[in-house]
């Protein structure tokens, strides 16, 4: 299988992405890696909208996510997140995402997100949005 596409979403620090000292705020990154998660869905034709109108309603949630921050981004940085749909296994997908200062990494995470009804119910992701991730189905990273 070839290496998996990569979304890209600009974004741009500002001062409420920051704390006291000028330097964004970790909790920032987590907002800045469900936009880049958003707009990569977004952008393979999957929209939380549209995921709402179904005949069972999906959402995700993510389940879990390992964060390493490597070095401080400042108010005015342009930041790249790049996000990538490494794999899916029943109601699981797995990306893994970067947040790059022009040749600065800034922090990276892997997520393992959950495709689920609106009761909170794990839901099997559809194939058709599986075949859309463009990864293979029934595999999952270190499982």
């Amino acid at each position: 299988m070839s290496e998996p596409r990569t979304h890209l979403l600009t974004v741009r620090i500002y001062y409420e992405d920051t704390d006291f000292s000028g330097v964004v705020y970790h909790a920032a990154h987590m907002k800045f890696f469900e936009r880049g998660r958003t707009e990569a869905l977004r952008d393979v034709g999957v929209h939380h909208s549209e995921l709402l109108k179904r005949e069972e309603p999906l959402a995700f949630a993510v389940r879990k996510m390992t964060t390493e921050w490597i070095a401080p981004a400042k108010i005015d940085d342009l930041l790249e997140v790049r996000t990538r749909f490494l794999a899916a296994k029943g109601a699981r997908m797995f990306l893994s995402q970067e947040i790059w200062r022009e040749e600065t990494l800034i922090a990276r995470a892997e997520v393992e997100a959950a495709c689920m009804s609106l009761s909170g119910r794990p839901r099997r992701l559809p194939k058709e949005m599986i075949d859309r991730f463009g990864i293979g189905a029934d595999f999952a990273p270190g499982r």
